[in-house]
């Protein structure tokens, strides 16, 4: 997977465009139009800066050389930045990344997984009887969705 490129925010006013200036104070990143303040995030707000950049790159007021030549970042992070906003909107920056879930715990499967491990099956046993990855039911068993029966320590007479 490639590595993110952050931007690089120099100190004082940086001009854009004619129109456009950025500012960096005290961990603030400042956006004029002219004198005028029109848009503010933190430093470290990757997602506002994506946001804000592909909203001027979109209404044209930039062009994307001119990000990627001020702030330092990729081309291809700024075509993507900006395909994201014009297929999701401003919202796609900000809303949790879809994750997909292990499709093959099933409900049914992982009730039987369950049975076995409460009659003493350990997980590399569990998962050879069920046909499954090893890592997929000690993962299932460390977020809590499977428990293991507890071994004691001093058994019974």
């Amino acid at each position: 997977m490639p590595q993110m490129m952050l931007p690089i925010f120099p100190d004082g006013v940086v001009d854009l465009t004619p129109d456009l200036a950025v500012q960096k104070e005290a961990g603030q990143i400042v956006y004029f139009n002219g004198m005028m303040p029109v848009f503010m995030h933190d430093e470290d707000d990757i997602q506002s800066f994506q946001m804000i950049t592909s909203q001027f790159c979109i209404s044209g007021i930039v062009k994307q050389a001119d990000i990627v030549r001020a702030f330092g970042v990729t081309k291809d992070s700024v075509m993507r930045a900006v395909k994201r906003y014009q297929e999701r909107g401003p919202g796609g920056f900000y809303a949790p990344k879809k994750t997909r879930g292990a499709g093959v715990l099933t409900p049914s499967v992982m009730e039987e997984a369950q049975q076995l491990l409460d009659e003493g099956c350990s997980v590399p046993g569990v998962a050879a009887e069920l046909g499954l990855k090893r890592d997929t039911l000690a993962k299932a068993v460390l977020d809590g969705r499977l428990h293991r029966v507890k071994k004691r320590s001093n058994p019974i007479k």
